[in-house]
């Protein structure tokens, strides 16, 4: 078997050539958009919010599968586990990015003696800010950020150093398998008391400081985990494409075609759950969140956002032929992952911007950036050790499994 991964010139190209698109993009930004006016200075910033924090979500979400596959004891991950190790592995580069855009948002953008994102920087004068700025301020924001990002990068690069240390194990030694066990347990402690909780009120929902949903932590997770899903798929396909992963069967494609759909349908199950509840209440403070995002110049984001998240998927990927067939079910991955980003857009841009958007030169070369950053180092990562999880207790029912 072809165990040792080299990385393709072509690969190696693409991604430099995506990641160069993303720095001439923000270097262009940066002197075009940081010129004086108030209103591109904050297009430049929110730009890297939302991208920072929704590839930081997605790259997390590989932890939480190998946590959540370490507690099931589920044997069908194993045969690629080191894909979403590798990835897992690098949310402390994600991370980084993140907790300085975040930071200087929060600290250092003061527009006009105004936070034109984070409004709760300045509650004076507002009752319902000053009500919240127990939780919604600067010390909290800092210490979430910080510990959220730290404990998530720990955790990845854990993980990873689990598996590699398993290799050289004795033998039919379950020792470390067992370690892993209880740290994944540890992880999902960590993950609920921040991705699903509390981190993306801070990082996301504080931007519109006047709303609120208790839905609001489920609905991100539910993106992060679709689009990491995709992700690992992505790479998985590549691996193949490449004469890699000779253990990695049209089964275990499937197995991960399931959970594209499976929580595709679930992100719209808590979607509309959302959205429902807030129009059935009909509460004014509520409903204008979704006012302008409906029915105001974001509409046909709104929309697209629904049709690529959720028609599509349920369209195309509820027959067990497409999610077997590798052109059919990358494709699907690739658009999952770009209506994601449209979701986490429109999440984001209304609140600092208002009517005045746009989604152009500056907003996709910095997510081609991304794409080109996270290709770059999941690559060089896998390069470094063996793509088969030798000695891994469970490495024979990998090789066994039938969807």
């Amino acid at each position: 078997m072809n165990e040792r991964f080299e990385l393709p010139a072509r690969l190696r190209n693409t991604s430099l050539a995506l990641m160069a698109v993303g720095v001439l993009v923000l270097i262009i930004g940066a002197v075009s958009l940081l010129g004086g006016d108030h209103h591109e200075q904050t297009r430049f910033w929110i730009v890297l919010l939302q991208n920072s924090v929704f590839f930081v979500m997605v790259v997390t979400a590989s932890v939480f599968i190998q946590a959540a596959a370490s507690l099931a004891q589920g044997g069908w991950i194993v045969a690629y586990k080191r894909i979403p190790e590798a990835i897992g592995a690098n949310v402390w580069v994600l991370g980084i990015i993140a907790a300085v855009v975040l930071l200087f948002v929060a600290f250092g953008l003061d527009l006009g003696g105004h936070n034109p994102i984070y409004h709760w920087v300045h509650p004076e004068g507002d009752k319902i800010l000053e009500g919240k700025s127990g939780f919604l301020n600067k010390g909290m924001f800092a210490g979430f950020t910080i510990v959220t990002i730290g404990l998530w990068a720990f955790f990845g690069r854990k993980f990873r150093s689990l598996s590699l240390a398993q290799e050289n194990a004795p033998k039919n030694s379950t020792k470390i398998y067992w370690t892993m066990f209880k740290w994944s347990a540890g992880f999902l402690l960590v993950y609920a008391l921040t991705q699903m909780s509390t981190t993306p009120w801070m990082w996301i929902m504080s931007i519109d400081a006047h709303w609120y949903s208790t839905m609001f932590s489920w609905y991100t997770f539910a993106s992060a985990f679709v689009s990491g899903m995709s992700l690992i798929l992505l790479f998985t396909v590549s691996l193949k494409n490449h004469g890699h992963l000779e253990l990695v069967t049209k089964e275990h494609i499937h197995d991960l075609g399931k959970f594209m759909f499976a929580f595709s349908v679930f992100w719209t199950y808590v979607w509309f759950a959302q959205y429902m509840l807030i129009w059935y209440s009909n509460i004014p403070e509520e409903t204008t969140y979704f006012k302008i995002r409906q029915q105001g110049p974001y509409s046909l984001i709104w929309y697209s956002v629904f049709i690529i998240n959720f028609i599509m998927p349920i369209l195309v990927l509820m027959s067990r032929p497409s999610k077997r067939n590798y052109f059919t079910i990358s494709f699907m991955a690739m658009a999952i992952i770009f209506g994601h980003w449209l979701d986490f857009y429109i999440m984001t841009m209304p609140g600092p911007l208002g009517e005045h958007w746009s989604l152009g030169w500056y907003e996709l070369g910095i997510f081609a950036g991304f794409i080109g950053l996270i290709m770059f180092v999941v690559y060089r990562t896998l390069t470094k050790a063996s793509l088969v999880p030798q000695n891994h207790p469970l490495l024979k029912e990998a090789i066994l499994h039938e969807s």
